[in-house]
């Protein structure tokens, strides 16, 4: 498999994660997020779907970057991966958490994970390509973004 088919794959577990994230989060921005007490520095609504887009669209081409390196770092690239894939299910159970459960505390703590893991990601990575590496940074930007405006949503309306 060349690397433009590995990126391709990348791409579609993304999204397909993104997606089915979406599919929880839609009914709740309708009813439920409006009547939410949000922070000032709340973006409108309609930034997140390109945004998630976009970041979805760098961390499959780190991804299949990683991923391309397999026959000459082989462990090493396993286990990066698996630390992809766990924060890639990490970052669709916190929209279950919060807008599915409607549970911002809950997303809180989880979102901190969250970060966690995409830095440790974010470390493997570097270590395998460090284009790879570069492109999770502004998805470690935006996830400490969102751990803010979640906090601050979880405090204005606890």
């Amino acid at each position: 498999m060349n690397k433009i088919v590995k990126i391709a794959i990348a791409l579609i577990v993304c999204l397909m994660v993104g997606y089915s994230a979406s599919v929880v989060t839609r009914p709740s921005v309708e009813t439920w997020y409006p009547t939410l007490i949000k922070p000032i520095f709340n973006p409108p609504n309609w930034i997140f779907m390109p945004m998630w887009t976009f970041l979805y669209v760098l961390m499959a081409v780190a991804a299949g970057l990683v991923w391309d390196k397999i026959k000459e770092q082989n462990e090493k690239v396993k286990k990066a991966l698996a630390f992809f894939l766990i924060q890639l299910a990490l970052n669709a159970i916190w929209s279950y958490l919060f807008f599915g459960l409607k549970n911002p505390m809950l997303a809180l703590i989880e979102i901190a994970l969250l970060w966690l893991m995409i830095y440790e990601t974010y470390l493997k990575f570097i270590k395998i390509n460090k284009i790879a590496g570069y492109l999770l940074i502004p998805y470690l930007a935006w996830v400490a973004f969102a751990g803010i405006l979640n906090a601050s949503i979880w405090w204005l309306n606890r």
